[in-house]
């Protein structure tokens, strides 16, 4: 066999060891993207372009061992090395788009077009580089542009990931850490060690390999924050389920009381219910967030029926703002403990209903004129009737709202609650 030939078998040999596994790589990441059923459809699309940009890296550094070790073609190999150099920073800016979905991140895309613009002026002019006419390539004054902006964008995007799954365990955090350490250290190999007749750079290599363990790592979040979602629907579900038997219960009861004492306003508290149960029924298992107008519905049925049994209770409404939702039951339990717990003892009380608009959130106030209590001693928390904490964690998890409770002896109980504007 002839010395050229086995140069070439050789040469081959070293295209196939140093692409087979890279080749493979990609294919199954394309593949495990596809099927990741937590991955939403634009994280989806941005992996899927990263994964293409990969392989056009691959791609761009083969062409440039051939242009390099072969005939002289300025032209193309300035193509393909340009190219070379804007490819890296998107890739970065891709994986910004997946760790913050949602944000324009101008600032990132603007350092990627500043890049590809001075490296697209290497066809006319000698800033980031230029082909000799003998083929070498000589770097320009803006020859380490792509190093400054990929550097740039690698310590922004691990910042932004440390700022975005703040909620992660700690020793998670190394993967990113380990990325970034790995193509540094590509970086100074492909510097002070690359050889001529190296058909992949290490930094490709970096790139590639970064990408499985980057998306290994960002899968590990999205199921984290898939599993967060499970616990807080079924937390939601748990305080429902909760609240709707006390409901029925105190309302049956109610009409057990009437039986005894006053059939025919029984039959009358009865056919409220029934028809409050018909209409609203839906709205009991809501685990959404609902029209505080429907919110309010309820409360009407319940202190009608609530009435029939404590008329010395008078419930009032100053309502100036229903444009927004709340979670189902919310409004209703904290009247409901106004009216039970309130300590009028037949004497005359008042509990006031108030929601209005603030400066960038909705306000419900609950207000009574009964004997209050201690917040900060045990019986405050009686457990015969639906807490505050139950309303509370719900206003807290559905809509990021907040409930503050006041209340003194012998001054009254005030429950304040807060929803944000955004929650419409």
């Amino acid at each position: 066999m002839r010395t050229g030939e086995t140069k070439i078998m050789i040469k081959n040999v070293a295209f196939i060891s140093a692409l087979a596994p890279l080749i493979l790589l990609l294919c199954g990441l394309s593949l495990t993207v596809l099927l990741d059923q937590y991955l939403k459809k634009d994280s989806r699309d941005h992996m899927i372009a990263i994964i293409v940009l990969c392989f056009s890296l691959m791609a761009q550094n083969l062409l440039e061992y051939w242009l390099r070790t072969g005939t002289a073609m300025p032209f193309w190999r300035t193509f393909t090395s340009a190219f070379g150099y804007c490819v890296r920073p998107m890739i970065m800016v891709m994986f910004l788009c997946i760790v913050q979905p949602g944000r324009s991140h101008w600032i990132s895309w603007s350092l990627f077009g500043i890049n590809t613009a001075i490296y697209l002026t290497s066809f006319h002019y000698r800033l980031a580089f230029f082909i000799t006419e003998d083929n070498h390539f000589l770097k320009g004054p803006l020859g380490d542009t792509c190093l400054v902006v990929s550097s740039i964008l690698l310590g922004n995007l691990f910042l932004q990931t440390l700022k975005s799954f703040q909620g992660g365990k700690r020793r998670e955090m190394l993967i990113p850490l380990f990325v970034i350490v790995m193509i540094v250290v590509a970086v100074l190999m492909d510097r002070y060690f690359w050889e001529d007749d190296q058909p992949v750079e290490y930094l490709t290599i970096a790139v590639i390999v970064s990408c499985v363990f980057f998306y290994s790592w960002l899968h590990l979040q999205f199921v984290r924050e898939h599993e967060q979602d499970l616990m807080a629907q079924n937390r939601i579900k748990i305080m429902m389920s909760q609240i709707q038997p006390h409901f029925l219960f105190n309302t049956l009861s109610s009409i057990q009381y009437l039986c005894m004492s006053d059939p025919e306003q029984a039959a009358l508290i009865t056919g409220k219910f029934a028809r409050y149960l018909r209409q609203n029924l839906d709205s009991l298992g809501q685990t959404e967030l609902i029209p505080v107008s429907r919110e309010l519905e309820h409360v009407a049925v319940y202190t009608e029926i609530e009435k029939i049994r404590f008329p010395y209770i008078h419930v009032e409404y100053d309502v100036s703002d229903e444009n927004f939702k709340v979670p189902a039951l919310t409004i209703q339990p904290l009247v409901e403990n106004a009216i039970r717990h309130g300590g009028w003892e037949e004497g005359e009380g008042r509990v006031t209903v108030t929601i209005k608009r603030g400066e960038a959130f909705h306000e419900i106030l609950i207000e009574d004129d009964g004997r209050g209590f201690d917040p900060a001693q045990p019986e405050a928390t009686d457990k015969s009737h639906v807490g505050i904490k139950n309303v509370r964690e719900r206003v807290e998890k559905m809509c990021h709202g907040t409930l503050t409770l006041d209340s003194a002896p012998e001054k009254g109980t005030r429950v304040r609650v807060i929803i944000p504007e955004e929650t419409k």
